[in-house]
C-alpha cells in the first residue's frame, strides 16, 4: 500500500469502535447471566477472534447489524470443544485465560506466528499463583498454552508496570476466587475492566495508591447482562487526525471519541507541541465521556514526553512519532520499553522506517528521539505485519515529499477495518502498490 502527497484532508468521521472495550464486552457478556447487547462493537479481526472463543465458551454470540451485537451469557465459561485461535490479539487471549483459570475447565490457546512471540508469563504467574495450572506445549511464556482452572484463591498484587491486561487477566479471574483479590499499580492503566465490571453489577473498589490505584474485588460475585455501548477508539482516531495535524490546509473532525482521562494522553502531547485540536459535544456513552475532535493543520514543535503518561498512550506512540517528524526540533519519548513486546518492536520498526524516509532518529533501549524537519519519504517501510506501524507511515506519506510504501498492510484490519476507505473519503491519496 502506497501513500502520497495529499491535498488538504477535510470532512467529518467517526472512528470505529474501542477495541478494549469490544473485547471486554463480549468476555463480560459471555461470564454473564442473560442478553448482553452491544452496540458499537469493533468489527475488526482481533475482536472478531474474541467473539469466536466466547461462542466456544458456550455462549450465544449474534450478530444483528453493523456493530450490532448480541451475547447470551449461561453464567460463567463451559468446556471447550478445540483449541481457542484468538489470532493476533494479545488483549483477547490474556483477558480470556484469565476468564478461563475461574472455571473447572481446560482450554487450549493459540494465536497466528505473531501472537506466539508475544510473552503471556506476565499474566500467567500471576493466575498460577491464584492456583490456575499451564502447560506450555512449546516454550515456556509462548503460546500454545493449555490452561486448566478452578479452585482458584485471591491473590495481592504488586504490579511492577502499569498494564491493563495483566490487571483485568487478574480481576476476571479474581471473579471465581475465593477471598479478596487486590492489584495494585504503581500508576494508572486504562480502567475499562473495572468500569465495565459495575456495569454488569460487580462491586470493584478503587483507592489512591502513591502515584497510582489499589483494586479490590471480593470473589463469587455474579454478573448480570447489561446493555453496553461502545465508543469510538480514540487509538484509531488518532491516524485521521493526524494526518490533519500534517497535511497544509487540513481540517477533520472524528466524532464520538472516547476521551477516558487514561486514553487521552497523545491528544495532551499534541496540545503540548502546538496542536490545534479542539473537543465539541462532550456527552457520556457507555459510561465514558466522549466528544467530536477536530484537529486542524499545526506548525508543530518537538516536547519532552513524560515517562509517566506512557500507560494512557501506549500504542498511540507510532502514529505520535510520525508526526514528530514534522515538528520543528527534537520530541524525546522515553518509559515505553512496554513498545518493544507489542505485535512487534515498535521502536525498532518505527525508527528503521522513519530512518528509511530521511528522518532523524536516535533509538534507546527504553524509547526514541525524533528530530523533525523536511521528510523526504520515498521508502518501502517494514512492518512485521503490525497494523499501527502500517497505519503511522501511511500517514507519513500523506505529508512527505515523495511517497511511502508499506510492506504488509492486510493487518491493518486487526485494529481499523475500512482505515483506507475512511482516509480516502477525506481527501488521502491511499492506494494498492
Amino acid at each position: 500500500m502506497t501513500a502520497a502527497s495529499a491535498s488538504a484532508l477535510t470532512g467529518v468521521t467517526r472512528a470505529p469502535g474501542d477495541k478494549s472495550m469490544s473485547h471486554r464486552a463480549l468476555i463480560l457478556g459471555a461470564m454473564a447471566t442473560g442478553v448482553t447487547e452491544i452496540d458499537g462493537l469493533l468489527e475488526g479481526d482481533d475482536v472478531l477472534a474474541t467473539a469466536r472463543a466466547v461462542e466456544a465458551f458456550g455462549a450465544g454470540v449474534e450478530r444483528l447489524g453493523q456493530g450490532r451485537w448480541r451475547v447470551t451469557g449461561r453464567g460463567g465459561f463451559q468446556q471447550p470443544a478445540g483449541v481457542i485461535d484468538c489470532g493476533n490479539a494479545g488483549t483477547g487471549v490474556r483477558l480470556l485465560m484469565g476468564a478461563a483459570a475461574g472455571y473447572a475447565i481446560t482450554a487450549s490457546f493459540d494465536g497466528d506466528a505473531s501472537l506466539r512471540q508475544r510473552p503471556m508469563k506476565r499474566v500467567t504467574g500471576p493466575l498460577a499463583a491464584m492456583g490456575a495450572r499451564f502447560d506450555w506445549a512449546d516454550r515456556e511464556d509462548r503460546l500454545p498454552v493449555e490452561v486448566s482452572g478452578g479452585a482458584l484463591k485471591s491473590i495481592d498484587h504488586l504490579q511492577t508496570v502499569a498494564s491493563a491486561q495483566i490487571k483485568s487477566a487478574i480481576l476476571l479471574a479474581g471473579l471465581k476466587a475465593d477471598g479478596v483479590t487486590t492489584v495494585t499499580e504503581p500508576e494508572p492503566s486504562r480502567d475499562h475492566t473495572e468500569r465495565m465490571l459495575r456495569a454488569f453489577g460487580a462491586e470493584v473498589g478503587v483507592l489512591p495508591h502513591g502515584d497510582g490505584w489499589r483494586i479490590t474485588l471480593t470473589g463469587g460475585q455474579p454478573l448480570t447482562a447489561t446493555a453496553v455501548s461502545v465508543p469510538g477508539d480514540p487509538s484509531s482516531a488518532a491516524f485521521p487526525l493526524a494526518a490533519a495535524l500534517i497535511v497544509p490546509g487540513s481540517q477533520v473532525t472524528v466524532e464520538g471519541v472516547m476521551l477516558n482521562p487514561l486514553r487521552t494522553g497523545l491528544f495532551e502531547t499534541w496540545r503540548e507541541m502546538g496542536a490545534d485540536l479542539t473537543v465539541s459535544n462532550r456527552r457520556m456513552a457507555g459510561g465514558e465521556e466522549v466528544g467530536d475532535v477536530t484537529a486542524r493543520h499545526s506548525k508543530l514543535h518537538g516536547v519532552v514526553v513524560p515517562p509517566g503518561r506512557a500507560a494512557s498512550m501506549i500504542d498511540e506512540y507510532p502514529i505520535l512519532a510520525a508526526t514528530a517528524a514534522f515538528a520543528d526540533g527534537a520530541t524525546v519519548m522515553r518509559g515505553i520499553g512496554e513498545m518493544r513486546v507489542k505485535e512487534s518492536d515498535r521502536i525498532a520498526l518505527m525508527a528503521a522506517g522513519l530512518q528509511a524516509c530521511g528522518v532523524t532518529v536516535e533509538e534507546e533501549a527504553e524509547g526514541f528521539t525524533v528530530t523533525g524537519g523536511p521528510v523526504q519519504g520515498g521508502a518501502t517501510v517494514t512492518t512485521h505485519g503490525d497494523h499501527r506501524i502500517a497505519m503511522s507511515h501511511l500517514v507519513l506519506g500523506l505529508a512527505a515529499a515523495q511517497p511511502v510504501t508499506v510492506d504488509e498492510p492486510g493487518m491493518i484490519a486487526t485494529s481499523f477495518p475500512g482505515f483506507v476507505e475512511l482516509m480516502r473519503g477525506l481527501g488521502a491519496d491511499i492506494a494498492a502498490a
